[in-house]
């Protein structure tokens, strides 16, 4: 049978050099804009609230950063709760709620398409956490194409 010679880890000890970073901490330039678009479900996986965390970087880089909720996305970008609106269930629960809330405080823009809110999902805009944008559904392509067209860094959270 082996035998574990090294000794089990303790809380505060440290497995990786975080500290050590290789390229360079890039900024915006003045102006420059940064779009994330979320096509997934809330809960589902890591990606959302991984890529909310990336829009609350670009926000702290200097873009000027708009969050698109499409599709499923638009779970993202309802108010949660259990068993009030506000109230977390467990820890975590309100997560993505407090992301989004942060990044519209901190100057980021929040939209939620109207089509994927009701027809999909069966909300209304009165569901949105409080600062989420309702959009057609005609502005889902033409936000892309306009930050396409400002040569924004686009951000694209695709899955099924």
């Amino acid at each position: 049978m082996a035998t574990i010679t090294v000794p089990a880890h303790q809380k505060g000890d440290v497995l990786v050099d975080y500290e050590d970073k290789k390229f360079e901490d890039v900024k915006a330039a003045p102006g420059e804009k940064a779009l994330v678009t979320f096509h997934t479900v809330a809960f589902e996986g890591s990606i959302g609230l991984v890529n909310l965390l990336q829009a609350s970087r670009l926000i702290q880089k200097g873009f000027e950063t708009s969050v698109l909720l499409y599709g499923p996305g638009v779970t993202l970008g309802v108010q949660r709760g259990f068993p009030k609106l506000g109230d977390e269930a467990f820890p975590g629960h309100l997560n993505f709620n407090g992301r989004i809330e942060k990044i519209i405080n901190d100057g980021g823009k929040v939209y939620a398409c109207r089509f994927a809110l009701q027809a999909l999902y069966g909300h209304g805009e009165g569901a949105l956490i409080p600062g989420v944008i309702p959009i057609s559904p005609l502005d889902v392509l033409d936000i892309v194409l306009l930050h396409r067209r400002d040569n924004a860094f686009i951000l694209d959270t695709w899955t099924l």
